[in-house]
């Protein structure tokens, strides 16, 4: 039954993120997917899914790899290390990194996924949530998530490890779930690692 409950409070959390930036609204509304919000512009750092990531698709990622203001080390498959740079501007636009590419099925829109997840929030620095920390990854429908995750997940290959660098209005906006960790108008970082596409 606690396994049913943070599987559903995860879903909840990650599905919560998709908010209109009203001022003075007490209610999220998702933000529609429209083809201007869907594009994912690039950067010197990352940005856009690379052919050819930092470390080849390979089951260790020993080099530290830098986006926005995360820097994300660690195995494939274990919790990253992720140090955030608290003093880097908010993020303007969705940055996407492959770390390792997988080699199983690839993310379209619409699917089911199952992942194991880091997320920090890029103004306190600080870790709001952990599949990790929880020991086991969690299984959601990629439409029912926050516009920087179907966005962001898009291409994903199954078995990789994908940083993503979500700016506030491709996240929870000026109204994040209440006691999530999460700031209004906060830039947020996750560390993706894919095991299965539905």
């Amino acid at each position: 039954m606690r396994k049913v409950i943070l599987s559903l409070a995860v879903v909840g959390l990650l599905a919560g993120c998709a908010t209109s930036n009203r001022a003075g609204s007490d209610s999220a509304s998702p933000t529609p997917v429209t083809s201007e919000s869907s594009s994912v512009p690039t950067d010197s750092a990352s940005a856009v899914p690379s052919s050819s990531p930092s470390p080849s698709s390979s089951s260790t990622a020993s080099s530290a790899i830098v986006v926005g203001p995360a820097t994300v080390s660690g195995a494939l498959g274990s919790e990253p290390n992720v140090v955030i740079d608290t003093n880097a501007a908010p993020a303007g636009s969705l940055l996407i990194k492959d770390v390792a590419v997988g080699k199983g099925k690839t993310v379209a829109s619409g699917a089911t996924v199952t992942a194991h997840y880091v997320g920090y929030g890029a103004m306190s620095g600080q870790m709001f949530d952990s599949s990790w920390s929880r020991g086991e990854p969690a299984t959601f429908p990629l439409d029912g998530v926050i516009l920087g995750w179907q966005q962001g997940l898009l291409g994903m290959k199954e078995g990789g490890r994908r940083i993503l660098v979500i700016p506030a209005d491709q996240g929870y906006g000026d109204t994040p779930p209440e006691g999530s960790g999460i700031a209004p108008g906060e830039t947020l970082v996750f560390v993706v690692d894919l095991t299965a596409v539905q």
